[in-house]
């Protein structure tokens, strides 16, 4: 009797332990968002690549209110960039992505919509996060590589979705706090050159969509300097495509243009 007691006792407490199991592998994985431990532990996540390299990238778009400023100004400063954007953005503005393709940029997956993983959820996470890279392989004739979560979280649903996706997480190494209401081309400069130097993958917003109204005017302005900063001192920006974090080579989508 006291033996089948055992039995019961120990099954009530593996059952009771589930729930918390599973929020744990849904939260652990999210620490990766400090950037301390990430870079130190985790370079390839937080993007570090080539030291005569800077990766430039750009989060929450694409937005037909300031990209195109942004895909004016990339052009006058012959740099080359990695768009990580939004699926229902892509569907809601198609000539607007495209055109971030046409002009020699990369079109790369933050998500289907901004949202935060608060709870648990698998087979939701997967099933966005596919329709997401499906709507830009659409756009941009070839399957997408590398994905962003929003906010940068990277929690244990996100994480598997990407796996099953076929994608690739990458965070940053360096950002320019852009998204804040005091944000201006001085702040977001000086944050950014504080962690500046070869190897580096930057975030930058090329839309206020999530963010405070207007905050993308700061990054715009700021580009040039961040551009001439690192040209000054003998190192290339351009897109993760270029910057030799490592990963496998596109594939053209069968039937795009």
């Amino acid at each position: 009797m006291r033996g089948g007691a055992e039995r019961d006792r120990l099954l009530t407490a593996a059952i009771a332990a589930v729930p918390v199991l599973a929020a744990a592998a849904h939260i652990v994985p999210a620490a990766t968002w400090l950037p301390g431990p990430r870079r130190a532990w985790l370079p390839a996540l937080a993007g570090v690549g080539r030291t005569d390299h800077v990766a430039l990238t750009f989060d929450d778009g694409p937005d037909p209110r300031s990209t195109p400023a942004f895909l004016a100004a990339l052009d006058e400063l012959a740099v080359r960039a990695t768009f990580f954007v939004l699926g229902e953005q892509v569907l809601a503005h198609r000539r607007l992505s495209h055109e971030i393709v046409r002009r020699g940029h990369e079109l790369e997956v933050h998500g289907w919509t901004h949202d935060r993983p608060w709870r648990p959820a698998p087979v939701r996470e997967t099933r966005r996060l596919a329709r997401a890279a499906h709507a830009v392989a659409e756009v941009s004739g070839a399957n997408p590589v590398w994905y962003r979560p929003p906010y940068g979280v990277l929690t244990g649903d996100r994480l598997l979705a990407a796996r099953r996706t076929g994608l690739r997480p990458v965070l940053w190494t360096a950002w320019g706090r852009d998204w804040a209401a005091d944000a201006t081309a001085g702040s977001v400069t000086a944050t950014v050159l504080a962690d500046l130097r070869g190897g580096v993958t930057v975030l930058l917003h090329d839309t206020d969509r999530h963010a405070a109204p207007d905050c993308w005017r700061a990054a715009l302005a700021a580009l040039p300097r961040l551009v001439g900063a690192c040209r000054e001192t003998g190192l290339t920006v351009g897109p993760l495509g270029e910057h030799g974090v490592g990963h496998p080579a596109r594939t053209a989508r069968a039937g795009a243009g």
